[in-house]
């Protein structure tokens, strides 16, 4: 489910909150058409919710779902571990 680096970046940062995906295209290193790859994966799986504005322009909004919300107590330990790989 989590098979690549942005899928991770992804979830990362919808901890933070709701983001529209010119916020996570900012925040994540890749190409728009690997970023909504990602995301239509990850909403397949449940891990986020999309939600779609009938607003011109159209307006999109990213978030975990209460399953995917139960990634951030792993992504927190990664995050640790890899703090203690550079300091190595």
């Amino acid at each position: 489910m989590f098979g690549t680096k942005t899928k991770i970046l992804v979830v990362k940062e919808l901890l933070k909150g709701t983001k529209r995906f010119s916020e996570l295209n900012r925040a994540i290193p890749c190409t728009q058409k690997v970023l909504t790859s990602n995301l239509r994966e990850l909403e397949k799986d449940k891990i986020i919710s999309r939600k779609v504005y009938a607003v011109v322009p159209p307006k999109v909004e990213y978030s975990l779902t209460e399953i995917g919300k139960t990634i951030e107590p792993i992504i927190n330990l990664m995050n640790k571990w890899g703090a203690y790989y550079r300091n190595l």
